[in-house]
This record gives structure tokens, sequence and C-alpha cells, in this order.
């Protein structure tokens, strides 16, 4: 009698919840609950995705940086380099850096007309599929020095870069970039002293983006030479800086001028033989 009761009690209590409803309640709350954790696991694969392309793309600069060197002093040389790209974008900015070279002789500083106007290749992506956070900077490879002369046979002529840098004037982004430099080989031959300075000029191609590739093509060698040379000068600028943000900041040189001389290190001993050489490449992205 007693549970008959507590039972006509419980069905009159408004209180109460059918075992219906409370089925629905506990179906929408698991819903819910799968639908955060969906949202959540699929955040952090987007992120690893972005990561792994970034990574992927650091690789492919290097690897681009490395072709330039074989391409720029052969004329007539293609090659084509793949890469992959989902949430970034390869983009080439022409004219982003201008390297201008001065010589000192018995007749006084002589400003070389040799043109150094070269571009830079980016891959670009956005902060909001990847971030480093502001004012981010890394050189590749992580030994490699700030400098845009480097000295040696195994010098690279050109450097790859990470940088963030908001704002700027094409867009925020997390960004990979092929800086061009210089290369300085030094020889002595029967009391005399050479010195050779080696620069890719990277000019902009037919860019076509059909397919996730970058083409390269040496297309011809510029040569300058001086006797009786005691001091030589090499500035950096950057043409673009004004209207993109393509600045001293952005590729952080330790210096945007060096001197060489009888003191400086290395030495440029007085009535050395200067040999300046401008490698034309080209550079056409998606093109098949």
């Amino acid at each position: 009698m007693t549970t008959r009761n507590n039972r006509r009690s419980l069905s009159r209590d408004k209180r109460a919840v059918s075992p219906a409803i409370s089925t629905v309640v506990l179906t929408a709350a698991g819903i819910v609950m799968i639908l955060v954790a969906m949202s959540y696991a699929n955040n952090i694969l987007n992120l690893k995705i972005a990561l792994n392309e970034y990574s992927t793309n650091k690789q492919f600069m290097q690897t681009t940086a490395q072709q330039i060197d074989d391409i720029a002093w052969t004329v007539g040389r293609t090659q084509t380099v793949s890469f992959s790209n989902k949430y970034g974008n390869m983009q080439f900015q022409a004219e982003a850096l201008n390297y201008t070279f001065r010589v000192h002789t018995s007749s006084g500083w002589e400003n070389l007309t040799l043109t150094g106007k070269t571009g830079i290749i980016l891959y670009n992506m956005p902060v909001g599929s990847y971030s480093l956070g502001n004012n981010f900077f890394q050189r590749l490879p992580s030994n490699a020095t700030s400098s845009f002369l480097l000295s040696g046979s195994t010098a690279p002529i050109s450097q790859v870069i990470c940088v963030q840098k908001v704002p700027m004037n094409d867009g925020t982004f997390s960004r990979i970039a092929l800086v061009p430099n210089m290369r300085m080989l030094t020889s002595t031959v029967t009391s005399t002293n050479y010195f050779k300075f080696y620069l890719p000029d990277i000019e902009n191609g037919t860019n076509l983006y059909r397919s996730q590739s970058i083409t390269l093509t040496g297309n011809g060698i510029t040569k300058i030479t001086r006797n009786g040379v005691d001091q030589v000068s090499i500035s950096v600028s950057f043409p673009k800086a004004a209207s993109l943000g393509f600045d001293s900041s952005f590729f952080n040189f330790n210096t945007t001028t060096i001197t060489l001389n009888a003191s400086s290190t290395p030495k440029l001993p007085a009535n050395s033989v200067v040999e300046f050489y401008i490698g034309k490449v080209v550079v056409a992205i998606g093109q098949v």
C-alpha cells in the first residue's frame, strides 16, 4: 500500500522528469560534448597539417637555394623544383634588394654600373593557420651568418629566413623567404691578388600557377673587372621597404655596407684585381 501511494505521489509531482525526457536531455548533452571534442580535434589536426606544410616548405626553400647556385652560372640551364601547399601560397617579390658596388683605385672611387637589383621568393602562411609570433626571425640553417657577403667556395649565394612581421602592407603571414646574397672567392696568381664576387640576380618570369612547382632558368651572366683596386665597398638597400615593408628589419643583416681594404677582415691588398659576376635567374611559379 505504501509503495502504491508513493507511485501515485510521484505521478502527481510536477517536478518529476519522465524517462523519455531524461533520455533526450542526456542524448543532447552527449551530442554537444561530441561536437566540442570533434571541433577541438579538428583544430589540432589543422594545426598539425599547417605545421607540417610550413616545415616542408622550409626544406623546399633550402633546396631551391642550392638549385639557384647551379642555375645562375650556366646560361640556358633549367631546373624545376616541386612544393606542396594547402594553407599557404608561393609568391615572387621583384626588386626587393638592391646591391651597389664601388671600387677605389689610384684614380679615386668609382661607382660601378653593374645591376644588382634582385627579387626574393616567398612562401606565405596566413597567421590564422599557423603563427610563430610577431617579430619572429630565424635564419637557415641555424648556424648561418647574418652577413650578406660570405667568403669561400662552399659559401651559399642564397640564404633562407623565416619571418613573422606584423603589420605589412601585403597581408599578415608567417613567411619563408629565399634571399640572394654575395659569395666572395680569393686567390693569388704570381703575386697578384684576385677577388671575385658572385651575386644571383633573381628576376620574375611567367607565373601561371598551374602546378605546385618553381622553374628556374639561367638567362645570362654579366661581368665587370677592375685592376689596381685597393678598396671595395658593397651596400644593400631595400627598394620595397616603404611600399611593402621589406626593409632592414625584415632581412636582419648585421650591416648594410661592407668595405674591404688592407686593414679589413678579410684583407684586400693594394693593387688587387676585382671581378664582379651577376648571374641572371628567371623564376616562374607553376609554369608547365
